[in-house]
């Protein structure tokens, strides 16, 4: 039995997010039924994180168990042939069979991309929130940085999450502006469910004038959702980037892409 580690993209748009539903097709399902195909074998393929509905993933790292004797660098190639064109295996490889896609992760990306043109970008519709009325991009930041650092994120998870520990390291936390876009990026630890588009919603409303800017400091400080801003839109997020001890996804996609 070997142990493959995988890394993956995928757009969201028409699945139900990478956990297997009831309810839907997803991520997860479609891969193991990949390997199946493939193999014969049913596996169970296990992911860094569970994106929601509509999220994208530039690099959603997985890890799977197989007794196949395939060279474990050809999984990628091999599992492309039974996948549709909106999800692509980009690197496969044999790893340590201690190695867990979720639990071994230290550290994961998110990018949240808004379109700030007078027109929705037809090419990028699926990928980037149109919104041409943010005003403040300003406030927006300066209520980024008081994300920084370590804090109780309650205020920041779905109402309908039962997460006991919503303690949350986050590193990097800032706006860029690009070429007619917006773009949030944040780094952490771990991320609650809903938590990136929850601290959009809030920004963004900082950002139109809704809220003041301290409104991100007191939904911290109080841990009450109420007082934090509305769930953006699922579909401008994308896991960008998973880093664990030994394996970097940055570092492996610039060689294989």
């Amino acid at each position: 039995m070997r142990r493959i580690r995988i890394i993956t993209e995928y757009d969201g748009t028409d699945y139900v997010g990478w956990q297997v539903q009831p309810n839907g097709v997803s991520i997860q399902a479609l891969l193991e039924k990949a390997l199946f195909e493939l193999t014969g074998e049913t596996v169970r393929v296990e992911g860094s994180g569970r994106t929601d509905s509509g999220v994208h993933a530039r690099a959603q790292v997985a890890h799977f168990d197989t007794e196949a004797r395939m060279s474990a660098d050809k999984f990628a190639i091999a599992m492309n042939m039974h996948l549709p064109p909106d999800i692509r295996v980009l690197y496969s490889e044999a790893c340590d069979p201690s190695f867990h896609a979720r639990f071994s992760a230290k550290q994961k990306e998110y990018r949240y991309t808004i379109n700030t043109g007078v027109h929705a970008d037809v090419f990028t519709r699926k990928t980037a929130l149109h919104l041409h009325r943010v005003r403040d991009v300003e406030a927006m930041k300066t209520a980024a940085n008081a994300v920084l650092g370590t804090h109780d994120f309650a205020a920041f998870k779905c109402s309908a999450s039962e997460m006991e520990n919503t303690v949350r390291t986050v590193t990097r936390s800032d706006w860029t502006e690009q070429d007619g876009y917006l773009i949030y990026t944040v780094e952490g630890n771990g991320f609650l469910y809903n938590m990136v588009r929850i601290l959009v919603g809030t920004m963004l409303e900082i950002g139109e004038g809704k809220r003041p800017v301290s409104d991100m400091e007191t939904a911290l400080q109080q841990k009450d959702r109420k007082l934090a801003g509305a769930t953006a839109p699922a579909h401008g997020l994308m896991l960008y980037r998973v880093i664990y001890p030994d394996f970097d996804t940055e570092e492996v996609l610039s060689r294989v892409r």
